[in-house]
């Protein structure tokens, strides 16, 4: 029987929470199977709602990643992020509320406030595998469970790739009993040209400083197939004169290795070759500005 005439079938959108650096991208690659939210160490690394797609016999989930909820820093740019969160909160039929196993933090309860109670929510405590033991692990599960009505509690590690099985087996009954939204092929709803911006974008959280990436995006200003050869210009958009001349570094050096990291995942991700250039442009005051963020494509600014 398909997937659309089967009336036990399972789908359902999954949002993916927590507060900044808990691992919700990572978690989102790991249950996908392939990179289509970029991660780093740095916060806010995740502006966009990034959707990925996991397509098994008897369910699909459709995991909707979200910026780190910031409740320390005000900007517009951090307030549109947190905007973003909440307009996924409104749309979603279950929660993954993500936390980082051993810590529970202000910064985790203030998501915590957010989640909605009409959608089931599962505790995700992430980075299990650092936690020293199940004698240290399960006294915490305890003490987080406790703060709100969870429908499960799962510790994982994304990063691993441990226990995810688990979380899914326990995710599929909270779903609503409809057909697949998603041909079973499709990992991401996000285009090849949104996934190289992304990918330069990362490259940048990686190899520069704190304070260069947040006041950094990227543009595609061109993107071409031709056969498997794929052309791709793209511009990183900064909002100083000196970060131009840090992102460029000495002789070109730190820009290049920002294009080759890029090149190298995106001929991973696309399967073929990638032409890419990249550029340094200095649109002043971006991250104060909700216009040019719209402009940038930042979303819910």
């Amino acid at each position: 029987m398909s997937a659309v005439a089967d009336p036990a079938y399972r789908c359902g959108t999954v949002a993916i929470v927590g507060r900044p650096n808990v691992g919700k991208s990572t978690l989102l690659n790991a249950l996908v199977g392939q990179k289509v939210s970029i991660t780093s160490r740095k916060p806010q690394t995740t502006r966009h709602r990034v959707t990925g797609v996991l397509t098994r016999p008897g369910a699909q989930y459709v995991f909707v990643d979200t910026p780190g909820f910031q409740s320390l820093h005000g900007g517009p740019l951090n307030r549109a992020l947190n905007r973003a969160v909440r307009a996924v909160l409104d749309e979603v039929d279950a929660v993954l509320f993500v936390i980082e196993a051993g810590r529970f933090e202000d910064a985790d309860r203030s998501v915590l406030r957010l989640l909605p109670q009409r959608v089931p929510v599962v505790l995700v405590a992430n980075k299990s595998d650092r936690s020293g033991g199940p004698e240290r692990m399960l006294p915490f599960l305890r003490t987080a469970a406790a703060a709100f009505e969870f429908a499960a509690v799962v510790p994982v590690s994304a990063a691993r790739g441990r226990n995810l099985g688990e979380l899914l087996k326990v995710l599929a009954p909270l779903l609503p009993a409809q057909p697949p939204l998603f041909d079973a092929e499709m990992l991401t709803d996000r285009s090849e040209r949104f996934l190289a911006a992304e990918i330069v974008r990362e490259k940048l959280f990686r190899l520069l400083g704190d304070e260069v990436p947040y006041g950094a995006a990227v543009t595609i200003d061109q993107f071409r197939e031709e056969g498997r050869l794929r052309r791709i210009h793209a511009a990183i958009v900064v909002d100083k004169e000196n970060h131009k001349a840090m992102v460029v570094g000495k002789g070109g050096a730190k820009l290049k290795a920002v294009a080759s990291a890029a090149r190298r995942d995106m001929e991973k991700l696309f399967g073929g070759k990638v032409f890419l250039e990249v550029w340094v442009k200095v649109r002043g005051g971006w991250t104060e500005d909700t216009t040019a963020m719209r402009r940038l494509g930042i979303e819910h600014a």
